[in-house]
């Protein structure tokens, strides 16, 4: 079995569970297909210094950045200030970055490979209240907002936080197959594992919640309708505007169309019932206004790249007897 090496950039101000979270997976990996052995993980700082976390949690890394050798899979951990928090580690990622196999961001992380310029021209994310930010500053990135994790070539950016733990659970899958992956996921009491194309928020906190009260009025009739007719048409009665003002109307306030709106609703709903009810697809998706579990597994192919069934494979939560 081959050894891949781990390396974790340390530096001021950075998020403890962006590190911790990860090397968690990755060293929990080894136990899980036999071989304690199979990442050899280390930390690295500029010039070995011990750093203090955005938390106030003090760290202290392995060996010093610059004798840090080229790692398998190099993972760079968001911090508070983004590209600002240390000029030295992306010099440092700038010349060494290029030469690692795999490159992954946590959070804010992604703000670090950015400035060094291996992101340009990739398809990335980060956490979400800094990808407006993101998209500004580096537009020759393909920055989408909405997933937890992206995937593109040698090269994966993981949106906030936790996010990092599921990004290195597909990392272990890939490299050791889905039994060990799950193995990790079980021993520390995660799913195994939320898609990377899982949005970061639910639907309604995906989309701004609307300013004039009759749009309000509707958002709230489409959280609790899903198998209802909502139609731009049928919600448009019920705002009581006309069908194209109301198609203006609730995309100017709530930053997305109507019928994206009520996919995303839909979709969040049918997930819920999959993950926590022994309910059939066929229910499910009358339940959720599909009309046909065809419509249904269409809908979580395009948004989520995995059928209903399968979906519920992997994230059913057994049902407890008391």
């Amino acid at each position: 079995m081959p050894e891949r090496t781990v390396l974790v950039v340390l530096y001021d101000g950075v998020q403890s569970l962006d590190v911790t979270g990860p090397v968690d997976v990755f060293a929990g990996a080894g136990y899980a297909v036999g071989d304690p052995s199979a990442y050899r993980l280390s930390t690295a700082s500029p010039g070995g210094r011990p750093v203090r976390t955005g938390s106030g949690m003090r760290l202290l890394p392995d060996i010093d950045l610059e004798s840090a050798p080229v790692p398998h899979t190099l993972i760079v951990p968001g911090g508070a200030d983004g590209s600002d928090s240390s000029p030295e580690v992306v010099d440092w990622l700038r010349e060494h970055g290029p030469r690692a196999e795999r490159l992954v961001s946590v959070c804010t992380g992604s703000f670090l490979l950015a400035a060094a310029g291996l992101l340009d021209g990739h398809r990335a994310t980060t956490h979400w209240a800094f990808c407006d930010e993101f998209a500004r500053e580096y537009p020759e990135i393909d920055v989408d907002p909405e997933p937890i994790f992206v995937r593109d070539g040698r090269i994966s950016t993981s949106a906030g936080v936790t996010t990092g733990i599921d990004l290195a659970l597909a990392l272990v899958e890939e490299d050791h197959g889905r039994e060990a992956a799950l193995v990790v996921a079980r021993h520390l009491v995660v799913f195994l594992r939320r898609p990377g194309n899982q949005a970061q928020f639910s639907a309604p906190l995906a989309a701004q919640t609307a300013h004039r009260e009759p749009l309000r009025d509707v958002q709230r009739w489409i959280a609790e309708n899903p198998d209802r007719d909502l139609s731009v048409a049928s919600l448009a009665v019920r705002a009581r505007l006309s069908p194209r003002h109301f198609a203006r109307a609730f995309h100017a306030e709530t930053g997305v169309t109507p019928g994206r709106y009520v996919e995303r609703i839909r979709l969040e709903h049918a997930r819920r019932l999959l993950e926590e009810t022994t309910r059939g697809v066929e229910e499910v998706s009358r339940a959720c206004g599909y009309g046909t579990p065809e419509a249904m597994r269409r809908a979580f192919l395009r948004n989520l790249d995995t059928a209903p069934l399968e979906y519920r494979r992997r994230f059913h939560a057994p049902l407890t007897h008391s």
